[in-house]
């Protein structure tokens, strides 16, 4: 049930900060925390950055460290390979 609810804190944390719909996609341990990625649809920031206004969505990734008390320690935006 722990991933459960570190799949749970991810999520929330990813869509409170970019107001996009997450959905995590690998959880592990990391030592005594916890580590996930996840896939967010965030509104385009090209389209944005034009003034258009537009349902175009990106796919984002993210990585989340959490400690052991499934705090958010760190979090990072991956860049599309």
């Amino acid at each position: 049930m722990q991933i459960k609810k570190v799949s749970q804190v991810i999520t929330e944390f990813l869509e409170e900060l970019t107001e996009g719909k997450a959905k995590v996609i690998r959880v592990s341990r990391q030592g005594e925390g916890w580590f996930g990625i996840a896939e967010i649809f965030e509104e385009s920031s090209f389209i944005k950055s034009l003034g258009l206004d537009t349902r175009v969505m990106d796919k984002n990734t993210y990585e989340v460290e959490l400690d052991k008390d499934l705090e958010v320690v760190s979090y990072e935006k991956l860049q599309d390979e």
